[in-house]
């Protein structure tokens, strides 16, 4: 039975972000982008103060909490779920501290010094696979042999580690990576999008998925980022069908809708 996957909507609180090219980077501009995404229908702002696209300039966690400290503060005020994407202990610390309700991070939660703090708090944690072990995302290959069971093997590793470490599994949610995180070549992350449904079997886990805008949609559609809409909503269908609970997206509007029309034709089916 389809079950409609809730929505996160992108935020980059960046001057050098690949989909919106600083848009938000000023906190008024972020706040008020982040209100507009929740009346299009997303159920949880994610907050992205780094960008991790290869041509991004690393950020310092200072730097980070500095960028978020007043969207956290205005947008907690009125109630709205929030996500922080960083892969920065210090950072992820900041977002607890402050009412952060998920902790996305690109590389799984690498840093195990921190799993105490984790198991002792509340929030779900978004255990991001990538090929990448540091840093943002680059422009290496994809490793060889089945990427699929290259993903499961880094997750049952993580869970197993953050398991032990007192954290519950119920709070862990799996995204495979997708785009440069996977590697250069559109065709590994079409199969992962594909696979989907064989990760969540494997690990009996939500699964999370963020196609929005990526480039490996842009190679085979030929078009921009800012004109992307159209393959990314086909990408975050189809995630959806094969099993997607949790999608991260720039546009939440149009994503509901498809997600209104797809229960519809599945309850008809049925």
């Amino acid at each position: 039975m389809f079950q409609r996957p809730r929505i996160f909507g992108i935020v980059n609180i960046t001057p050098d972000s690949f989909s919106d090219g600083g848009k938000y980077f000023d906190p008024a501009a972020a706040i008020a982008h982040a209100r507009e995404l929740v009346g299009d229908g997303a159920d949880v702002i994610d907050l992205g103060p780094a960008s991790s696209n290869p041509d991004a300039v690393p950020v310092s966690p200072a730097e980070e909490i500095r960028r978020l400290g007043p969207v956290i503060e205005a947008l907690s005020a009125n109630e709205v779920p929030l996500s922080v994407d960083s892969f920065h202990a210090e950072t992820q610390a900041y977002a607890l501290a402050h009412g952060a309700a998920w902790l996305n991070d690109i590389h799984g939660f690498a840093d195990e010094r921190f799993y105490p703090a984790l198991a002792a708090s509340k929030a779900r944690l978004v255990l991001m696979h990538s090929i990448q072990e540091m840093g943002n995302a680059d422009r290496r290959s994809a490793p060889e042999g089945d990427i699929v069971e290259h993903i499961c093997r880094f997750f049952a590793g993580r869970i197993a580690a953050l398991e032990r470490a007192g954290v519950e599994r119920s709070r862990i949610v799996l995204d495979p990576g997708m785009g440069f995180f996977l590697g250069p070549t559109p065709e590994t992350s079409f199969e992962v999008l594909a696979r989907l449904g064989e990760i969540k079997a494997r690990f009996d886990l939500p699964l999370f998925v963020s196609v929005s805008r990526k480039s490996f949609l842009r190679a085979v559609t030929g078009r921009a980022a800012g004109e992307a809409g159209a393959a990314t909503l086909a990408a975050e269908l189809l995630a959806a069908l094969r099993g997607a609970d949790f999608i991260r997206t720039h546009e939440p509007r149009p994503l509901a809708d498809a997600l209104s029309v797809a229960a519809c034709v599945e309850a008809g089916r049925q």
